[in-house]
């Protein structure tokens, strides 16, 4: 894909708009045999020379990367930034990972669960991670997608639409973002805890992130749908907590469980709290947490079969780069 930061500003001319054209060529996902831009529609968009620009043209022709037809104009012969297999990043916001990556069983299981699989299909797999302030797009570039996590209201998305790696979101809820994205659902299970206890007269405490998202909310509001459809007879509280980087201030959690002593726990939790909240309860307590491949009672996602979904579609756009981007959603099961 060519050189990036201070090396390509000290490429020559020619090899800098090299790059520039495989990146625009990359990113709107030309195949051999499309039309590229002629001469002066390269000048229009880009500070070239038009001795530059010639000279470009030529060399990519006695590559063999682009054929030249007088009348007709210049088509692409082949994609030499693609290659036979694909690499792929996957890419978390270190800001509201408390303790890094591999700190955290949730995020954990998800990375480990991508990386078999695109490992397992053949392609090359880098791990990586962002900012709400800095996306490292010159990165990005060199990939043929990334799959990215833990994005919120704080976080600047400009780089999405910078870099010519195709972007796929996880657990992102955000109007007019044009990535494919994909979501887990946790209302389906919500409605299934309700029913299952509906009548019980019981107690919902529900943990809800500090850590502001449209997804939190979209967890939050399904939470709260589900008691109103389902079981509007419980009684349900919902506090703040910080899971990721105040993980150990559990002074709002242990205060809520004196307070309210509630029969039931859901939502999001630290893997640390589980025992916490078995010895500050007054009485027996459910406990069900958001969670990866867990043996314990919660909302669950079975990491292999989802990423047995993801993975392909993630492929299929990358095979078609110009297909609309799409939500896809994969539902959680609610184990009692």
């Amino acid at each position: 894909m060519g050189s990036t930061g201070l090396n390509k500003h000290l490429a020559p001319r020619h090899l800098q708009l090299r790059d520039t054209l495989f990146r625009r060529w990359k990113t709107r996902g030309s195949r051999p045999g499309d039309k590229i831009e002629s001469q002066n529609e390269i000048i229009k968009f880009c500070e070239f020379s038009l001795i530059t620009v010639i000279k470009t043209l030529k060399d990519l022709e006695a590559d063999g990367i682009i054929r030249r037809q007088v009348g007709k104009g210049s088509f692409l012969v082949k994609t030499p930034w693609a290659e036979a297999y694909w690499r792929i990043g996957f890419f978390y916001n270190r800001d509201i990972v408390g303790g890094g990556i591999f700190n955290n069983a949730f995020y954990t299981r998800m990375v480990v669960a991508i990386e078999k699989g695109v490992v397992s299909d053949g392609h090359e797999f880098i791990l990586g991670s962002f900012t709400h302030k800095s996306m490292p797009t010159n990165i990005w570039d060199a990939l043929d997608a990334v799959i990215l996590t833990g994005i919120t209201e704080e976080t600047d998305t400009a780089g999405l639409m910078a870099t010519s790696s195709q972007v796929n979101l996880i657990d992102v809820l955000k109007d007019n973002m044009p990535q494919h994205s994909f979501r887990l659902d946790f209302a389906s299970p919500f409605h299934d805890m309700f029913d299952r206890f509906q009548g019980q007269n019981l107690k919902y405490l529900y943990l809800d992130s500090q850590i502001v998202s449209p997804e939190q909310a979209a967890r939050r509001t399904g939470f709260e749908v589900a008691h109103a459809g389902n079981d509007p007879g419980a009684v349900t509280k919902i506090i703040r907590v910080n899971q990721e980087a105040a993980a150990g201030d559990t002074s709002a959690l242990q205060g809520a469980i004196a307070e309210f002593q509630p029969d039931l726990i859901c939502g999001y939790m630290h893997r640390d709290w589980h025992d916490l909240i078995a010895r500050w309860a007054v009485k027996k307590t459910r406990i069900y947490a958001f969670a990866l491949d867990s043996d314990r009672p919660g909302f669950v996602v079975d990491t292999a079969d989802w990423m047995g979904q993801v993975l392909p579609r993630i492929y299929a756009n990358l095979a078609n780069r110009q297909s609309d981007a799409v939500q896809h959603i994969y539902p959680a099961k609610f184990v009692p």
